[in-house]
């Protein structure tokens, strides 16, 4: 499914403002503050101290619905090149946990009782937990006094919370000496990246807005070319489920090469979008939009970019680190942000925010 778009909302301000009456373009804007208020709460519980353990056995990452799933992922490409340590990213803590492990989650679901109780078992058998997650209910309490939780201070709608559970994994990978990530940069790049995607600025100088036409009245592919822009197209993905119910092909780029109906599919439509075609008695909707991630850097990243774009030539490139200067977690942090802004941009241009009224923003 498409998104039907007026596109003529988004140069619109004060018409988007009214639009966007759960405030959630606010919210998504907010990615830096929630980076910095995990870094004071952090603070606050000796993240640091109570991890420096030396060297675990493991680092098991815990996978939950939501933004949990891709930022897990993009966690673990993050660790993948030079982690001294296994990490495992499974749906729910193994059942052979132990004292020498460190257990890191991210839900905003409170009675997320699954992994309560995963939690609670993890905790008696001595491993150390790390917890982003609302500081009540079940899964609060299933760590209370026996591991570290970073509540949210900044209230977001959950489908938002994504620079919350990056800044609280970065951080303790950081105390665990198994990366080297710059948060306090994370949060500057997202405060600027929110910047660019104000409602305010028109979408030829709005990166969000941009990537929002691009995606109207198309079906989105979101190929990766690297893990970390795997992780990001899931991400994405969801987003655009969430925010502007919209279906979305996220994949590994070669992978997606690997089905050979729609690799024919994409190559004979993708070309831009007859200006006057009817859409009455045209199929627009169901015509792909291959944007390719990419978030390394390096002569290899190069090289599978050059690939992918002579594969398919009509294909969009979408690299941060091309607009951006910062570490692979800055870049994949700012590109999670776009995806957020701009499906909130279709939603309310299309009319199909999923979900939004269950979100009351904070008031000053």
């Amino acid at each position: 499914m498409s998104a039907v778009l007026d596109d003529t909302l988004l140069d619109d301000p004060a018409r988007l403002a009214e639009a966007d009456s759960a405030g959630l373009l606010r919210a998504a804007a907010m990615a830096g503050a929630q980076v910095r208020s995990t870094t004071e709460r952090a603070v606050e519980v000796q993240l640091a101290d109570r991890l420096d353990l030396g060297r675990p056995r493991a680092l098991v990452l815990i996978v939950r619905p939501g933004v949990g799933r891709a930022l897990t992922k993009l966690l673990a490409a993050l660790l993948a090149p030079s982690c001294p340590v296994p990490v495992v990213v499974t749906d729910a803590v193994p059942s052979w946990i132990g004292a020498l492990d460190v257990v890191f989650a991210h839900t905003d679901d409170p009675a997320d009782r699954e992994l309560a109780a995963g939690i609670e078992r993890a905790s008696r058998y001595g491993a150390t937990v790390v917890l982003s997650a609302p500081d009540e209910g079940p899964v609060a309490a299933s760590v209370a006094g026996k591991g570290l939780l970073l509540s949210p201070r900044i209230p977001v709608p959950p489908e938002l919370t994504f620079a919350r559970g990056l800044a609280a994994g970065l951080l303790t990978a950081n105390a665990l000496g198994l990366l080297v990530a710059d948060v306090e940069a994370l949060a500057d790049q997202l405060d600027g990246e929110a910047e660019r995607g104000h409602l305010g600025r028109d979408s030829f100088s709005n990166p969000a807005k941009a990537l929002a036409l691009r995606l109207a009245d198309r079906v989105p592919m979101l190929w990766g070319l690297d893990p970390l822009a795997i992780a990001l197209a899931e991400h994405g993905a969801y987003e655009l489920g969430a925010y502007a119910g919209m279906v979305c092909d996220a994949a590994d780029y070669r992978q997606a090469l690997a089905r050979p109906a729609l690799r024919r599919m994409v190559l004979a439509n993708s070309g831009e979008q007859d200006l006057f075609a009817d859409p009455d008695f045209d199929d627009m909707g169901l015509k792909p939009r291959v944007l390719l991630l990419a978030v390394h850097s390096g002569p290899t990243a190069d090289a599978a970019r050059y690939e992918a774009s002579n594969t398919l030539p009509g294909a969009g490139i979408i690299a941060p680190g091309d607009e951006i200067s910062g570490d692979e977690p800055v870049r994949a942090g700012v590109l999670a942000l776009r995806f957020e802004l701009a499906a909130v941009y279709l939603g309310l241009a299309a009319g199909s925010m999923g979900g939004a009224g269950q979100y009351a923003p904070a008031t000053a």
